[in-house]
This record gives structure tokens, sequence and C-alpha cells, in this order.
């Protein structure tokens, strides 16, 4: 069992972000008024990575007549979406699986907000040409997750990720590396290689729009 299919973890996942993540909620925001450049205001949306919800939250009370799929892997995450969701919830689509069981679309847009992180690196083409197929031309694609630059500076901001998460009280095992691990056990790539995955995958125009410690944001065309 992962932290993901662990009811008491996920009945946390919540108050997670917003103190691991520099500028949680502006993020958010902006994912939302990047989707809105090309998204109608009766657009239908793809949220990949939907559990918890927090993002779907903030799409749907700021966008009266969008509808949404969204689409994880974990059971107990979408439970946790539809409650932090409430009465809204009923705009969504759930699906409890991957984004290549999703609905084939055209989508007006599509989101995949701290997930690519956890994906191995020889699967993501795979992963955003499914995405992408699913958009209709010229359709926004936001992402955004932990992403590195290469070199000896690597774990200098890893470390500081450490102690912004020190500043709100979450703390790392320091006897395992603390934040450190996170470089070891997710495959965290360069900005620069995740620029290239997206135009692999046939997105057009990739452009930084967030940067925060280890986190960055990209935002593309289909």
């Amino acid at each position: 069992m992962n932290g993901f299919d662990d009811p008491k973890a996920v009945a946390r996942y919540t108050d997670n972000p917003p103190r691991l993540v520099p500028g949680f909620a502006d993020l958010q925001k902006m994912t939302r008024l990047l989707l809105a450049e090309t998204a109608s205001a009766d657009g239908r949306i793809l949220v990949v990575g939907a559990g918890g919800g927090l993002e779907l939250k903030v799409f749907a009370e700021a966008e009266l007549g969008w509808r949404f799929v969204g689409v994880d892997p974990s059971a107990e995450m979408l439970k946790l979406a539809r409650r932090t969701l409430g009465a809204l919830a009923d705009r969504v689509d759930w699906l409890e699986g991957y984004v290549s069981s999703a609905p084939e679309g055209p989508f007006d847009g599509a989101s995949c907000l701290l997930v690519l992180h956890f994906v191995p690196a020889e699967e993501r083409v795979a992963m955003l040409k499914e995405i992408r197929r699913r958009l209709k031309r010229g359709a926004a694609f936001v992402i955004a997750h932990h992403s590195i630059p290469d070199g000896p500076e690597r774990n200098l901001w890893l470390d500081r990720l450490e102690a912004f998460a020190n500043t709100n009280g979450v703390s790392f095992d320091k006897t395992n590396g603390g934040a450190r691990t996170l470089g070891e056990r997710l495959p965290i790539l360069s900005p620069e290689a995740e620029s290239d995955l997206l135009r692999a995958a046939g997105f057009v125009h990739p452009q930084l729009f967030y940067a925060a410690l280890t986190y960055r944001g990209w935002v593309s065309r289909a």
C-alpha cells in the first residue's frame, strides 16, 4: 500500500501541499487562468491526477460553466476529491485509472499538477501523448511538478525545499537523507528535459510560467 491508497494518509493530504509547495494557491489560480485562455465558458477540462480535488475546486468555483473529467488511479484520493468539492462534485465525471482510460474528448484543456514527478521518465512521453490526442487543436495544457537543474547544485535546491517545509511545520526524515531522498527516489528531471518531453509528445511552445524552489510549471498548446 502506498500513501495514496492509505485512508489515514489520504485524510491528511489536503494539509500538505500548501506547506510543501511555495505559492500553491496561486499556482492553482494561474493554472485556471492559463486554461481559460483557450477554453470556452462552457469548456470541458481533463484533470489528470484529480485525487484530493484541490485544483478542481478552484477551477469549478471560478468557471461556473466548465465541466470536468477527473482521472486518478487511487480510489481513496478520488473519495477525498468528492468530499473536497461537495456540491460541485456533480460537475465532474470521476474515473479511477490512468489517462489512457479517459474519454477520447476532445477536451478544451487539460492540467496535470504535482503528478509527473512520480512517473518514470521513460513512460512520460507516452502519457503526454495520451493527453495531447484528447485535446482540441490549440488547447492549453498545464503541468507543474518537481524539476531541478542538473549539476552540483541539485542537492542545494532540495535542501532549500526542506528549509521551506520546516518553516511550515513539515519535517523531512534527516536520518534517511532528508529532502535529498526525493532526488534519489523520484525521477526528477531538469527543466530542459521537461520542455523536450513536451515537444516530443507533440505539444508546441512550452512556456515556463512558475518556478518555486524545486518546482516548475509550464503551459503549452496541443
